[in-house]
């Protein structure tokens, strides 16, 4: 039993490196599931018996490869009850370091396609789900939370992935004046609430 596990979990890793190899080169659009099982050498029905989808298989590469960036960080900050401070600055140290390397931007290009593209998946991991989040602004109402991070969160995938060509790392500068302004959103005083 184990070794069809070891099986199943190696044909997994090999179509999510085959998918990261073709999408380093093509578009989200122009890479098609056959193209993912043949680069991986796998049956056609691979991507559907392990994901059930091209997105479903790209949400999976994206949460393999990022989550562990934030896990951790993330995981210690909503222990202590950290400052919106804290928290944002959990987030975006990942987003800085993955925008240095070239495989970095592939990822959160990818990101940004699901997030803005309006791509509808199941996120498995905790902090790719929305609700995660909403407990670290205590003093809005929920609904309030859900709002300002879905603005935080487009606003900070926008910048850091998406598809303007700026072929560049943002500066120091302007990491900190993002920092600031969703600081500054997500601790503004609440409003009209619903």
């Amino acid at each position: 039993m184990a070794e069809k596990t070891s099986a199943s979990s190696d044909t997994r890793e090999r179509l999510l490196s085959a998918a990261e190899r073709l999408l380093s080169t093509e578009r989200f659009e122009e890479v098609s599931v056959r193209g993912i099982c043949v680069e991986a050498g796998t049956n056609p029905a691979a991507v559907h018996y392990h994901f059930g989808s091209k997105d479903a298989l790209v949400a999976a590469l994206i949460e393999d490869r990022l989550g562990p960036l934030w896990a951790d960080r993330l995981s210690v900050v909503a222990a202590v009850s950290a400052t919106v401070v804290e928290v944002v600055d959990a987030v975006l140290e990942p987003f800085v370091e993955l925008s240095a390397d070239p495989l970095g931007r592939l990822h959160l290009r990818l990101l940004a396609q699901f997030v803005l593209g309006g791509h509808q998946v199941s996120w498995h991991r905790p902090w790719f789900r929305l609700e995660s989040w909403v407990g670290l602004l205590p003093e809005l109402a929920e609904a309030e939370s859900r709002r300002r991070w879905t603005l935080a969160f487009q606003l900070i995938i926008m910048r850091f992935g998406g598809t303007e060509p700026r072929g560049r790392e943002m500066s120091e500068r302007e990491v900190a004046t993002l920092r600031d302004f969703v600081v500054a959103g997500l601790s503004a005083p609440s409003g009209n609430e619903e």
